[in-house]
């Protein structure tokens, strides 16, 4: 797994979930937490697993530092996977509350994934 600093220099490791639906906020999701994967501000985990109960993925959520959970939309699907977990040492980035229009059929736009990537990495600097 990642591991990233806090604030304090410890090392901590760091999960990115990210909404894998068929608009474009789901792509924008995607994009952004690999753009943070390969920054070194975390390591992308399978949010799919998680829902499938794959007891494995669940204890390494429950394990981890932080699991930043990108969600697309209102609907909120992965945040709803860990609080059916119970796994409480998660936040979450929306896209759709950066102002991002819930499209199907259209393409991410790169300064959409930046801005969710600024927003993100805001977050985690708190969490």
């Amino acid at each position: 797994m990642a591991k990233c600093c806090d604030g304090n220099g410890k090392k901590r490791t760091v999960l990115l979930y990210a909404c894998s639906g068929g608009a474009n906020v789901a792509e924008i999701a995607d994009r952004a937490a690999r753009e943070l994967m390969f920054a070194g501000d975390g390591a992308m985990f399978c949010l799919a697993g998680l829902g499938a109960d794959i007891q494995g993925m669940v204890q390494t959520a429950r394990d981890a530092d932080v699991n930043l959970v990108i969600d697309g939309c209102p609907m909120d699907c992965g945040k709803k996977v860990f609080d059916r977990h119970g796994i409480a040492n998660h936040t979450q980035v929306k896209v759709t509350d950066l102002g991002i229009e819930k499209v199907k059929g259209v393409r991410a736009k790169n300064d959409q994934v930046a801005a969710v990537v600024a927003k993100a990495r805001q977050v985690l600097a708190s969490a």
